[in-house]
């Protein structure tokens, strides 16, 4: 009797932080997104960026954009693009379930996924970006699950855990990926207790399906299952499964530009 008066809070709060949020994100989505198949959903430049040539400076940019048709209910898929100090062209790293799952420049850099126009999570310029670019391409090169069947859609390895991982390669760059990047918080049970992308903090998961994170950068999440459900105590927000961040922007000094959405 004791024992169930205990798990009670505990089923209601898990109730209004994790199945309410999505229950109702999973009803708009349901009502706007047209539901496109992928050979008839546009890819196309959202013409967030300027030429390359018109921007002389190096770059680093990361991008999130809603899945395709139903997970988009849950889920952002992201991706980072780099461009070098005086390079002519962006350079575009994604993972993606078919072939050789890491690609580059499949995409324009800015393309819109599944029809879903990209958000800018975080932007880094300038001597900082030009100082990064190295690490993220040898980050790039040594992903674990680069190979064939090396992408899990869930919990993990997939796209969010190609760019968490690449990221962690670059902590200064301060980016926490929106809490709807299923599989960010994808580690090996072998390695179920670490650091947190940003340094700023512990992360401890069951291979992505059951975990918390705690960090300056992160803040403080809570993960059931992939679905993730916390606060952003860096720029005061609440992360809910669906909707994701609901809050203030982190400000552009610490690298992000806007919540995804």
């Amino acid at each position: 009797m004791l024992a169930m008066l205990m798990l009670r809070p505990i089923l209601w709060g898990t109730l209004a932080l994790f199945l309410l949020p999505l229950a109702i994100h999973a009803v708009y989505w349901l009502a706007v997104d047209e539901g496109v198949p992928w050979s008839r959903a546009d890819w196309s430049s959202a013409r967030l960026l300027p030429a390359a040539a018109a921007h002389p400076e190096a770059m680093v940019h990361v991008y999130a954009a809603r899945t395709g048709r139903w997970k988009g209910i849950f889920a952002h898929h992201c991706w980072i693009v780099v461009k070098e100090k005086g390079a002519p062209a962006y350079t575009r790293y994604d993972k993606v379930a078919w072939g050789r799952p890491v690609h580059v420049n499949s995409w324009a850099p800015d393309a819109h996924w599944y029809g879903h126009a990209p958000v800018l999570v975080a932007a880094i310029e300038g001597p900082e970006a030009e100082r990064m670019i190295p690490r993220i391409k040898a980050a790039v090169a040594a992903y674990p699950w680069d190979k064939p069947g090396g992408y899990r859609v869930w919990p993990g390895p997939n796209s969010n855990t190609f760019v968490a991982n690449v990221l962690a390669a670059v902590p200064e760059a301060a980016v926490a990926l929106p809490p709807t990047a299923l599989g960010k918080d994808f580690r090996p049970i072998t390695n179920a207790l670490g650091y947190t992308p940003s340094r700023t903090g512990l992360q401890l998961t069951l291979a992505g399906l059951l975990g918390i994170t705690v960090g300056w950068v992160e803040g403080i999440e809570v993960n059931i299952l992939g679905l993730v459900a916390g606060i952003d105590v860096r720029a005061p927000a609440l992360k809910l499964p669906g909707f994701g961040r609901i809050g203030l922007a982190p400000s552009l000094a610490s690298a992000a530009a806007q919540p995804a959405r």
